[in-house]
């Protein structure tokens, strides 16, 4: 489980321990202020990294420039809040919208016979979200909406036929090098609370990510063989139970809150 990349304030960049430093963060992915006289001399490392290295000319016998490079640091390489959701989106529904659009373009125009089969990988967060992991669910809600949609609008003649595919843990890369955890507000910290106790948990993820990949991709070889697929297909039990739990719960719902439905209706004279 990989964290938001660390800011780091070096002094002394231009030569020796400072430069060194510097170039092994930035290598791992961190971000650096580094600071020196003269920034030009880390003019080429700059190019290398713009985004994570701000270069601080910084005189360290000066009080007033070290408070004013802290000021700057701070400022410029802080990450907004809501960076790592954005990147969620653009990656989970944006980045797989696109791929969804060029592919029925495909099928409908290029392909001969026109058809195809169009597996949209969601998870079992698209159906029922958890604490701790908001943003991601909401990303998989927005690409579910978005290819149940497009099921519908498809024309039956394009031969064009959607799943929405719906794992649960899989024992992938997912809950440990490709997850991003952001700082616990101070307000959350809390063993007792589930987004606590879920931190806990993905941190020995193994036992509860017990999905077999391989076994995975055997499914999805004979799913695109199947002449009436599903439009949803859940794979893993805690996908299929909380499919029913889903299913249970809005019809419950439906049947307690009917009532208030009765009498919402214009009434023409």
């Amino acid at each position: 489980m990989s964290s938001i990349p660390k800011v780091w304030f070096i002094t002394g960049c231009s030569s020796g321990f400072g430069l060194a430093t510097t170039a092994s963060a930035l290598q791992r992915g961190e971000k650096v202020a580094a600071t020196l006289r003269q920034p030009a001399v880390l003019a080429d490392l700059a190019s290398k990294y713009p985004e994570t290295l701000l270069l601080l000319k910084l005189d360290v016998t000066q009080q007033g420039e070290v408070e004013s490079a802290f000021v700057a640091a701070r400022e410029r390489l802080k990450e907004p809040p809501e960076k790592n959701a954005r990147g969620l989106f653009e990656t989970n529904f944006w980045g797989a919208s696109y791929v969804c659009r060029e592919a029925v373009r495909f099928f409908r125009e290029d392909n001969q016979p026109a058809g195809g089969r169009l597996i949209q990988v969601s998870s079992v967060s698209g159906i029922a979200s958890g604490p701790g992991s908001a943003w991601y669910c909401a990303s998989k809600f927005a690409i579910e909406g978005l290819a149940e949609a497009l099921a519908t609008e498809v024309s039956p003649n394009w031969n064009i036929k959607v799943t929405i595919v719906e794992p649960g843990p899989f024992r992938t890369n997912c809950p440990t090098t490709n997850m991003v955890t952001e700082p616990v507000h101070p307000a959350y910290n809390d063993p007792t609370f589930p987004s606590i106790q879920l931190r806990n948990m993905m941190s020995n993820a193994g036992a509860t990510f017990d999905g077999d990949p391989i076994k995975f991709a055997e499914a999805m070889y004979k799913l695109v063989y199947l002449e009436d697929p599903p439009l949803r297909l859940p794979l893993h039990h805690i996908a299929v139970e909380a499919f029913r739990i889903r299913g249970r719960h809005l019809i419950a719902t439906a049947d307690a809150w009917a009532s208030w439905s009765e009498d919402m209706y214009v009434k023409d004279s």
